[in-house]
């Protein structure tokens, strides 16, 4: 057992590129993960990890080994969630990687009430725009949209099935440069832009009666999808341009009137995320727990929700 304990915290520290980000996860402290490391080391009589103070990397030889034990230390979890299936309530952790729209937008639908009924389930949620190997990176899940989903991977519906872009600017901007007519127009703007993880500029695609304009604005903003993102609507609010967004996610600043609508019968509809996870015999405990709460949920669309608030 010190030995598996140790080849998980090796795992781990490999995974996250350093300890103080390993400890993060694992929920214990760096110098605990580091002793791990060194037992492991000395007992195997190679060293693992390249350790410098920016980073930390694997070895020739530790690459070879995080091969070997990746998928076997899965197979041990597996083995030992089979125990789960014996206990009143699922427990243990459930870790999953989400893009930044879905822990926005789907999430907050789902986790409050998955985990008033599965109190012993430990959720980890990863937001992360970068198109991550689940597998090799530890997820037991992860949510994508139908385009990024993953070969060979089970993939059940989740949130909205149909999600809009919108594309709006505040009564400020319009007031001072006019409201564009056709997609087109936009390239007149000042327009607040999204770059992918991967450093590719996101270009605005807009539909009308089955015709789709796709244009790359030019402006004053680029922003990474993800962590920028509510930075960019700011920028859209106080007056700096055009944004174009999932509409959930500019609904209540469109209710405020800070934001206007603009080009609304160009939006383009796109179909919703799903959750995704290898498709295996056994699924542990708590991914299947998840997958049958999510499969169980009607999901009500946003304007629905508000009547239904208020």
């Amino acid at each position: 057992m010190d030995d598996l304990a140790d080849l998980t915290a090796f795992l781990t520290v490999a995974r996250e590129g350093g300890f103080r980000s390993a400890a993060r996860v694992a929920g214990t402290s760096a110098s605990r993960l580091g002793d791990a490391v060194r037992r492991l080391e000395a007992r195997l009589g190679v060293r693992l990890l390249h350790r410098t103070t920016r980073s930390v990397t694997p070895t020739d030889a530790g690459a070879r080994l995080l091969e070997r034990i990746t998928p076997a230390l899965g197979e041990v979890r597996a083995a030992l969630d089979v125990v789960n299936d014996f206990r009143d309530r699922p427990a243990g952790r459930l870790r999953l990687n989400v893009p930044t729209a879905a822990a926005r937008l789907v999430l907050p639908h789902v986790v409050p009430g998955f985990l008033a009924k599965y109190p012993d389930i430990r959720l980890e949620v990863i937001a992360d725009e970068r198109l991550v190997d689940m597998v090799a990176e530890g997820y037991d899940a992860g949510i994508r949209y139908e385009a990024w989903l993953e070969k060979d991977m089970v993939a059940v519906p989740i949130g909205p099935r149909v999600q809009r872009y919108a594309a709006a600017a505040s009564p400020a901007y319009l007031a001072r440069r006019g409201r564009p007519t056709h997609p087109r127009e936009l390239l007149e703007h000042d327009c607040l832009r999204w770059r992918f993880g991967s450093g590719a500029p996101h270009p605005w695609a807009l539909e009308r009666d089955g015709e789709t304009i796709e244009v790359e604005p030019k402006g004053p903003l680029i922003a990474g999808f993800g962590g920028a993102t509510d930075l960019a609507v700011e920028a859209a609010v106080a007056g700096t341009g055009i944004i174009y967004l999932f509409e959930d996610w500019l609904r209540p600043y469109l209710d405020r009137r800070e934001l206007v609508p603009v080009l609304q019968p160009w939006w383009r509809s796109v179909s919703g995320p799903f959750l995704y996870y290898p498709g295996r015999r056994h699924l542990p405990t708590p991914l299947r727990a998840f997958v049958d709460f999510v499969k169980s949920m009607k999901w009500t669309p946003p304007k629905a929700r508000r009547r239904a608030a208020r």
